[in-house]
């Protein structure tokens, strides 16, 4: 079974996920980092391929971008990073980026390689829904990737159930119609949204991102889906404090516990 898909069905609500940047604030970070992340309490991670224009990136995000491709980070460097990471974490690992690094590096050979290494999901924000079926769905289900479908407030309910069908995993439900890190709560709309897309009892479970980054937030949002995500903030975090076991676990007990 998909980590994935082991871990809604053993933890319905509550579920914190968290975003970095591979390559960021180091290039041979991103060990360490998931390492810690699992052992402080996160039940997903999203590990962020860097792009030198990425779709959906805030500010904070952006320059952890610039940082991590300034230090040298690519995706072949990447596989040969977390070639052992399943030695030693259990929890679900995703890949998340841009359409172009995933086509410079070869379809296929991106999601064997994935799934040699442990990846569990896939996010790509600017992969439509047509050019997924037709060129990697099946290269996704060969090597058992979830494919996981951003949402938006302005998404359709005919479009969510369409997408609903298409998910594997979870559903990504971006919390607004800006860039990550930007904004701080939610707004009535934002409200309005997050309850229309539960009256639809969609199969997929879902969790929202963008605007999450502390206790409140993270326990407001959990009352709307099966968990948040998390990433400008922990970006951030590791830009000032490092990534020192320490500092990492400070931060997911704040979110967790406040």
């Amino acid at each position: 079974m998909n980590r994935i898909d082991r871990l809604f069905q053993t933890k319905k609500n509550n579920i914190l996920s968290v975003y970095f940047t591979a390559g960021h604030p180091e290039l041979n970070s991103a060990i360490s980092i998931i390492t810690a992340l699992a052992e402080s309490g996160a039940d997903l991670i999203e590990i962020g391929i860097p792009f030198s224009d990425p779709v959906a990136d805030g500010p904070i995000i952006q320059k952890s971008d610039q940082v991590a491709l300034a230090n040298g980070m690519n995706l072949k460097l990447l596989f040969e990073q977390l070639k052992d990471i399943r030695k030693t974490v259990d929890i679900p690992l995703i890949f998340m980026g841009d359409i172009n690094p995933v086509i410079q590096y070869g379809i296929e050979k991106f999601a064997k390689n994935s799934h040699e290494i442990g990846i569990d999901g896939i996010i790509i924000p600017d992969l439509p829904l047509d050019i997924y079926n037709e060129e990697y769905k099946v290269h996704f289900t060969k090597y058992n990737l979830c494919n996981i479908f951003l949402v938006s407030p302005q998404t359709s309910n005919e479009r969510l159930k369409q997408l609903d069908e298409e998910t594997r995993g979870f559903m990504y439900m971006v919390s607004a119609s800006a860039t990550t890190g930007m904004r701080q709560g939610f707004a009535d709309y934002q409200i309005d949204y997050f309850n229309r897309v539960k009256s639809l009892n969609l199969k997929s479970p879902k969790l929202i991102g963008f605007g999450i980054s502390d206790h409140s937030s993270f326990e407001r949002t959990c009352q709307y889906a099966n968990g948040a995500i998390i990433g400008s903030a922990f970006v951030k975090t590791l830009e000032k404090g490092g990534y020192s076991k320490e500092n990492i676990q400070k931060f997911i007990k704040s979110i967790l516990v406040g």
